[in-house]
């Protein structure tokens, strides 16, 4: 028997007749369907939002929105889909697979298609969506307004790092910070960010103490290629052994203002990329140093806006 597509006028029938108790089996008797399109229907055009309830107005909505889109798409193959589908899967945002194929002449669909493609693939059960990035507020670890940790003397305020780390002219300067998972755990991470390239490092930390955190910072910096020049640090008191630091890795080290996390806008915005993978008060007992080093690989390959779409390894690597 030929498929018809359910019109306006039985979504109203549907509707009405779920409201007065009809399972979809009866429904399907009273309008000569088969219980499995009537099943189908509801499952796919229920508002989601309310508890799966049908309401005519929205079913049809949602019914014109896939017709708009499947239209959309087809003047791409499957084949173009599904180079867009790999870039999702490695969690890129549509504006940056867009950027990134405009680069080397790759015809694309726009970011607002991409974003209607992974609505629709959401609807049908798909798993697109969870590559997405979602932001959260308060990245931060700490509470309150007065910092208990000690106070350190005799550092170099961030004001005074030379015009080669404010403006980003010249690789080599760096902003470090630790970032919490659960707060009933002591295992953190210990973050990294070249302010020119945006290219991250990312070390795994049983604790926040200095001696620890000190030996993961020098294992960091003695690992990248370029000379490290500055290294622009938050105020805590796991920092305070700077000084043991810039003795061996010949590097000078600089503070923020206490309770001023956007003066290192750089390493902040990276620990907001990172919590993509480390949700805030996810414990990070267990995670190794080779997990956070995908994490890392995985951010410095994803195109940024701000260089032009290009990666962070491929500018650091330049």
């Amino acid at each position: 028997m030929t498929y018809t597509q359910i019109t306006h006028e039985e979504r109203y029938a549907i509707s009405a007749l779920r409201k007065l108790g009809y399972s979809s089996a009866a429904i399907a008797r009273e309008l000569g369907r088969a219980p499995s399109t009537i099943s189908r229907e509801v499952r796919r055009n229920a508002w989601r939002t309310l508890g799966r309830t049908y309401w005519v107005d929205r079913a049809q909505s949602y019914t014109n929105e896939r017709r708009r889109t499947s239209r959309r798409n087809t003047q791409f193959t499957a084949d173009e889909w599904a180079f867009v589908e790999y870039w999702i899967r490695q969690d890129w945002s549509p504006e940056q697979i867009v950027g990134f194929h405009a680069r080397f002449g790759i015809r694309t669909p726009s970011h607002e298609s991409i974003y209607r493609y992974i609505h629709a693939d959401r609807e049908r059960g798909g798993t697109l969506y969870t590559h997405l990035r979602v932001m959260t507020k308060n990245l931060r670890k700490r509470y309150g307004t007065y910092d208990s940790r000690g106070r350190l003397a005799g550092k170099r305020h961030i004001s005074t790092r030379p015009p080669g780390a404010e403006h980003r002219s010249r690789f080599g300067h760096w902003e470090g910070d630790t970032v919490m998972g659960s707060t009933t755990d002591t295992a953190c991470i210990l973050t990294l960010v070249e302010r020119k390239s945006g290219f991250i490092a990312i070390g795994q930390l049983d604790s926040r103490q200095a001696p620890e955190t000190n030996a993961r910072l020098r294992q960091l910096i003695l690992a990248q290629p370029r000379p490290v020049r500055t290294i622009t640090l938050d105020n805590g008191t796991e920092f305070h052994s700077y000084e043991k630091l810039e003795a061996v890795v010949d590097a000078k080290c600089y503070f923020a203002t206490p309770h001023h996390s956007w003066e290192r806008g750089s390493n902040e915005n990276a620990n907001g990329l990172i919590r993509q993978y480390l949700p805030k008060r996810r414990s990070m007992r267990g995670l190794t140093q080779r997990d956070c080093q995908r994490i890392a690989d995985k951010l410095n390959r994803r195109p940024r806006k701000r260089l032009g779409f290009r990666t962070p390894a491929e500018v650091y690597a330049a």
